[in-house]
């Protein structure tokens, strides 16, 4: 099969791709240490920056959006100063965000606590919506697929997926591809997905456990087929991606040079193969530039982006 080239990127910004997940602002506290608390065994951080960046399924649409590609997400947030940020971060990187805000209930906050560039506390606001009011109020927009050419779930586990099976059904009467991003032990309620992509770790966990690439193989063969899907791809860190397809598997290795950070990489790769299906890119073609976006995007700080620039400017070394 042809691999990605610099010159089809520009396809990428023809793609439209909705996301539906679990979305949190994150928001970080940065400053320095210099002496422990005298109440407690703790470091004092003198805060001397704040920043705020758009986290969970809101980082993936975030990363969609750097593509050039358009991107409509929804999602559901509380009533509060949280959500508004949140969508003015998003609509300022061009999301178009449809958010359905819920009474008595937080936006998702993580704020961590950064002194001298290491992380040193992090506290998370949030709380379980009631999910069957939740399922109803996202499945209620009958225009959310109109133009969408992918649909994209971000599982965070915090109830906006709750139902994966009636989005892909909805999804799948359109024609529209599926592709998930899952979180739990139970991955056969995302049955009939067009992608699945857990890690390597996650996948252990519901799949089982192998010691040979050959009963690893054989374990991918038996899933994909068990779950239903059209692919499965388990991101697996240094050792690369595998996809596995009827047709066959393909191994894509590891593209990073240097680890700085592996924070929201999975965003990036499950966002970027997104557009480019959505863009009308075969599922390996796709895979591989995902492969090339996480090589770029954990060699930065914190959850980032990647742009079609950077891809292209990669792709340029491998092509000449």
């Amino acid at each position: 099969m042809p691999s990605a080239d610099p010159d089809s990127l520009d396809q990428l910004r023809r793609a439209h791709v909705a996301v539906l997940g679990d979305v949190m602002l994150d928001r970080y506290w940065f400053g320095r240490v210099e002496r422990i608390s005298p109440e407690a065994p703790v470091p004092v951080v003198q805060v001397g920056r704040e920043e705020e960046r758009p986290g969970g399924a809101a980082n993936v649409a975030l990363n969609i959006a750097a593509l050039g590609a358009r991107c409509r997400l929804r999602a559901a947030v509380g009533r509060d100063a949280a959500a508004d940020s949140l969508a003015t971060l998003l609509r300022r990187a061009g999301v178009d965000t449809h958010f359905v805000a819920l009474e008595g209930l937080p936006t998702t906050v993580k704020l961590r606590v950064i002194g001298h560039q290491q992380q040193l506390l992090r506290l998370d606001f949030e709380e379980r919506p009631d999910e069957q009011r939740l399922q109803g109020l996202l499945l209620g927009d009958e225009d959310f697929f109109s133009g969408m050419a992918a649909l994209l779930l971000s599982d965070y586990g915090k109830g906006a997926v709750q139902n994966p099976q009636a989005w892909i059904r909805l999804a799948r009467e359109r024609q529209i591809p599926v592709l998930v991003d899952p979180k739990g032990r139970d991955f056969a309620r995302y049955a009939g997905a067009t992608l699945l992509t857990p890690n390597k770790s996650e996948f252990q966990t519901v799949a089982g456990s192998w010691k040979t690439e050959e009963e690893f193989r054989a374990l991918g063969r038996h899933w994909r087929e068990a779950w239903q899907l059209t692919a499965l791809l388990v991101t697996r860190g240094e050792e690369g991606m595998t996809l596995f397809l009827a047709d066959g598997i393909h191994h894509h290795p590891a593209q990073a040079r240097e680890v700085f950070d592996v924070t929201g990489a999975g965003d990036t790769v499950i966002a970027t193969i997104a557009t480019a299906v959505a863009a009308g890119w075969p599922l390996d073609r796709a895979v591989e530039l995902g492969n090339r976006a996480a090589g770029i995007v954990v060699g930065k700080l914190g959850a980032a982006t990647v742009s079609a620039a950077e891809l292209a400017s990669s792709l340029e070394s491998v092509h000449g």
